[in-house]
This record gives structure tokens, sequence and C-alpha cells, in this order.
């Protein structure tokens, strides 16, 4: 995640369709790109690049869920919880709050232990 992403980068992408759809898909439930294509109606390729973006501005969080048949899969999950912007002196703020992850690694920890 970048430290600080730049104002034009969150509003190019919140102003960009697609991002906004998988944005959204994914504050309801982690999803996985193929999913993600299925239900937003969107090629992979076109999941894929904007989940990058999403993601490199914090906006999206990637992990890799384990299933039973001992197959991988990534999914991505909405961490955005509020977005603030400010202008101040002619220049753009922004202030993003995203949920913490901590408990998902424990669980994923715990998950991982009863499986063995």
């Amino acid at each position: 995640m970048a430290e600080d992403p730049s104002p034009t980068e969150v509003f190019a992408l919140l102003d960009d369709e697609y991002a906004r759809s998988l944005l959204a898909a994914t504050s309801h439930e982690p999803m996985t790109a193929t999913a993600l294509s299925d239900d937003c109606e969107m090629s992979r390729s076109t999941v894929y690049r904007r989940l990058d973006a999403l993601e490199d501005c914090g906006l999206v969080a990637a992990r890799t869920e384990l299933a039973d048949d001992g197959h991988h899969a990534t999914v991505y999950e909405a961490r955005m919880d509020e977005l603030t912007v400010r202008l101040t002196d002619g220049a753009f703020d922004i202030t993003l709050a995203v949920e913490s992850t901590t408990h998902e690694f424990a669980d994923a920890l715990v998950d991982l232990w009863e499986g063995l």
C-alpha cells in the first residue's frame, strides 16, 4: 500500500466506473478476480488492472485463502472505511481510514491450525 496515496490517483480511481464497481463489490465480501469479473461484468484483465491500482492506493487488500483441497485462491476485499478530502491553501489533502486486518490474520492462523 502506498504510504500516502496522491489525491490525483485516488480521484482518478473513484472517477473510474470499473474501479468503483470493484470497490463496491468487495465491500460486501472478499471475492476472487474471477467472481468479480462475473459479478461486475468486466474482463479479467480489466479486473486485475483496476485491482492493482486499488491495491496500490490501499483501497483494496489481497490475501490468499487455502481451500480444503489444497488449492489457493487470492481474494480481494475493500479496506476503505472513510475518505476525507480537504482543500487547504490551494492544495488537496486526503486522509484514508482503513479497516484493521489484525483479526483477519489471527482468524487465518486459527483456521490453518485447526486444518492440521
